[in-house]
């Protein structure tokens, strides 16, 4: 698996998983909604991790920038 995540793109994925924990432990989401996007920021955390995001290869695209 070739890195096809930038910095940017990483950082935001986090940002967006922790404001689906906090509205989860702060019990403004519930039920279905929580467990759809739980699954979602559980993905966002993994991708960011791995530097990879699988939906991006079928489009050909990457955040990564230009190496040097």
């Amino acid at each position: 698996m070739k890195p096809n995540m930038g910095t940017i793109d990483r950082v935001v994925r986090v940002l967006v998983a922790v404001v689906i924990a906090v509205l989860y432990f702060t019990e403004q989401i519930t039920g279905t909604a929580a467990i759809i996007l739980g699954a979602l920021a559980a993905i966002f955390i993994l991708t960011s991790l791995m530097s990879f995001c699988p939906l991006y290869l079928p489009f050909g695209l990457s955040t990564r920038g230009k190496a040097t």
